[in-house]
């Protein structure tokens, strides 16, 4: 068996599992699915997430800003929403409401916690 293993990032994601392997798997369009650990993603976004927010009961959520810019809404916070550069980074705590949108087109790296979480469809 290989010890290194080459992966595109680009449609892929990553779930680091709770014994700490590590799996990949292509990304679909729609909500976000769930690992019993961490997902980690590198996206590219042109347009809003694909549901009406959403919440991680399991974890804290991080989102790295690669290039583009987007704007973070939540529940506990609805008059400051958070703009996000390029570079800027933001920690959604485990339990809060969070809808993303997209300013310009985003590259995104996002670590997500699970495997429970839910969604607000459009």
């Amino acid at each position: 068996m290989n010890k290194v293993i080459p992966v595109t990032a680009s449609g892929n994601a990553f779930d680091i599992h709770r014994d700490l392997t590590i799996s990949t798997r292509a990304q679909k369009p729609g909500p976000p699915e769930r690992c019993d650990g961490m997902s980690v993603g590198i996206l590219t976004m042109e347009h809003d997430a694909p549901h009406a927010g959403e919440v991680h009961p399991d974890g804290d959520e991080l989102l790295y800003v690669i290039s583009g810019k987007l704007r973070v809404n939540c529940d506990s916070l609805p008059n400051q929403p958070l703009e996000l550069n390029p570079g800027m980074v933001c920690i959604i705590k485990k339990g809060e409401w969070h809808k993303v949108d997209v300013l310009e087109k985003t590259q995104l790296l996002h670590i997500t916690p699970g495997p429970n979480g839910d969604h607000r469809p459009l």
